[in-house]
């Protein structure tokens, strides 16, 4: 059974930190991108950041490029969004996520989910 399971989300005031975790299992994702995506209050649902299975490639979203950091322990299964200078309007829950191919940007194709963690960030 695949699994990812999100930790690390709460409440943290502007300009805070915060890092997530996402530990995958139940398959083997050497082919897939692992991914960020965050759905804000009300709105739909986006792509943040992405990294291969390897952990040569990443990708980031402009509105977080430069804040946010994805980066994986290939020992573990486990990879992390470290975000930094947090503003209200990275309030969303935020999702791990694993694609085989396709777009980053398109959030109806990845193929495994996880249940998602609030981050709410205080202005």
């Amino acid at each position: 059974q695949v699994q990812l399971v999100e930790s690390g989300g709460g409440l943290v005031q502007s300009g805070g930190s915060l890092r997530l975790s996402c530990a995958a299992s139940g398959r083997t994702f050497s082919n897939y991108r692992m991914a960020w995506l965050r759905q804000p209050p009300g709105k739909d649902r986006e792509f943040v950041a992405a990294i291969s299975w390897s952990g040569s490639s990443t990708n980031y979203a402009d509105s977080v490029k430069g804040r946010f950091t994805i980066s994986k322990d290939n020992a573990e299964n486990t990879f992390y969004l470290q975000m930094n200078s947090l503003k209200p309007e990275d309030t969303a829950v935020y999702h791990c996520a694993a694609r085989y191919f396709g777009s980053l940007y398109d959030t109806s194709g990845y193929n495994y989910w996880g249940q998602g963690t609030q981050v709410t960030v205080s202005s």
